[in-house]
């Protein structure tokens, strides 16, 4: 069973960073995606940014509301996949959440699917992160 669990939340002023950390444990190694999502307060999760792991892995995914300003990378080693934001805005407060999907989910498509919870089977709590005006 894949547990996933991030921190790295806080409060920041805006144009402030913070690097999130999701960490996978019971997690084989094995090719699957991995996405970092947020939800606004009043609002429904969208995803921020996702990389597919594992053989012929390493494509990384932005959403075009953070492309410039966060970046997504991974440590095989420590299982752990990082979301670095910088330049953070007002508008980026949220909690975040980080996901992954079942192992041995086919690359080809996951370019497509990366945005859509549905393609996800394992979540963590989430991190909060506020950002001031």
């Amino acid at each position: 069973q894949v547990q996933l669990m991030e921190s790295g939340g806080g409060s920041v002023q805006a144009g402030g960073s913070l690097r999130l950390s999701c960490v996978a444990s019971g997690a084989s190694s094995s090719t699957r995606g991995v996405a970092w999502f947020r939800e606004p307060p009043g609002t429904g999760r969208e995803g921020v940014a996702a990389i597919y792991i594992g053989t012929g892995g390493g494509s990384e995914y932005l959403a075009d509301s953070v492309k410039g300003r966060f970046t997504i990378s991974q440590d095989n080693a420590e299982r752990t996949v990082y979301l670095q934001m910088d330049r953070l805005k007002p508008e980026d407060t949220a909690i975040y959440f980080c996901a992954a999907t079942r192992r041995g989910y086919p690359g080809g498509s996951y370019g497509n699917d990366w945005p859509h919870t549905s393609s996800y089977y394992y979540w963590g709590p989430g991190t909060q992160v506020n950002v001031s005006s």
